[in-house]
């Protein structure tokens, strides 16, 4: 006769499978479309699952040793040793050059040297000492080469070249295109965002909280959805969604600038990776 104990224990792991194949679907969908099979997909799964094991759950503040790491993944003994080494001989990850190109555009929109009096991005010659986009370049372009930062927000549609060779900014964040490679990195990098801030409030919801000590805080995370919308209303509300969300996402970036570190007196001010993710929802085609 099952008891009650385990029958909860059941349910769970059937909450736990049932989680796992709706968080997978969009994710198998993005990888099928780009030739990826579940063979590589297994064999990229388990070395993540090692890494994540190994990383965030020792004891103490201690790395995870090779026997409870095998105990959580069910990866043996053996194989964890072969897939660590794999992972310390992995080739560094392209680096992210989305921040580099979104933080130039940033700075077009932001920086007094680089808009007009009624705050608009400035027309920038391409060079030149004074405001052009070589010099906007220079202060927030990173270590990418000025020509290929051009040629990547030419070819992503944020800057258009007007015919006297001037430079105009058309969008405040750089978004690569599809199935391009860097897009790929991108739009891995927003679904991790989310994720993590779902597994931090799981982990919030599950601490106990003793006498006296503060509630670890949770990250807003929400959504406003209905299943009754006429269908003819999606390209109306895709336009209010564009309009009203850049405004949002606007202000939050202005926010953030306003509240970046300043060098000051006794030390450097601590740092941290701060900000906020949107995106539109929308059943079917």
């Amino acid at each position: 006769m099952p008891t009650e104990t385990s029958q909860a224990s059941a349910l769970d792991r059937c909450a736990v499978v049932q989680t796992c194949r709706v968080l997978l679907r969009p994710i198998a969908s993005l990888l099928l479309k780009c030739g990826m099979t579940w063979r590589e997909f297994a064999d990229v799964s388990k070395s993540v699952f090692v890494a994540v094991a190994s990383q965030n759950y020792g004891l103490n503040g201690r790395p995870t040793n090779v026997s409870r790491v095998s105990i959580l993944t069910g990866v043996s003994r053996k194989e964890i040793a072969r897939v660590r080494t794999l992972l310390e001989q992995e080739s560094a990850p392209l680096p992210n050059k989305t921040t580099d190109a979104t933080r130039l555009l940033s700075g077009w929109h932001q920086d007094p040297d680089f808009i007009t009096p009624s705050g608009e991005p400035r027309v920038l010659p391409a060079e030149g000492s004074d405001a052009s986009f070589t010099t906007l370049w220079q202060r927030y372009g990173g270590d990418v080469p000025v020509t290929s930062m051009r040629k990547e927000l030419e070819r992503a549609g944020a800057i258009t070249v007007l015919q006297d060779g001037t430079l105009r900014a058309e969008r405040r964040y750089f978004m690569p295109r599809s199935f391009d490679p860097q897009w790929m990195l991108n739009a891995g990098s927003m679904l991790a965002d989310l994720g993590t801030g779902i597994t931090h409030n799981l982990d919030v919801a599950a601490k106990p909280v003793s006498g006296g000590t503060e509630a670890p805080g949770r990250r807003f995370i929400g959504r406003a959805t209905s299943d009754s919308v006429d269908v003819e209303a999606r390209p109306e509300f895709e336009a209010f969604v564009e309009e009203r969300g850049q405004e949002f996402l606007e202000a939050v970036d202005k926010w953030l600038t306003g509240h970046e570190a300043r060098p000051a007196s006794g030390g450097a001010r601590k740092r941290m990776r701060l900000g906020l993710g949107m995106f539109l929802i929308a059943d079917g085609q």
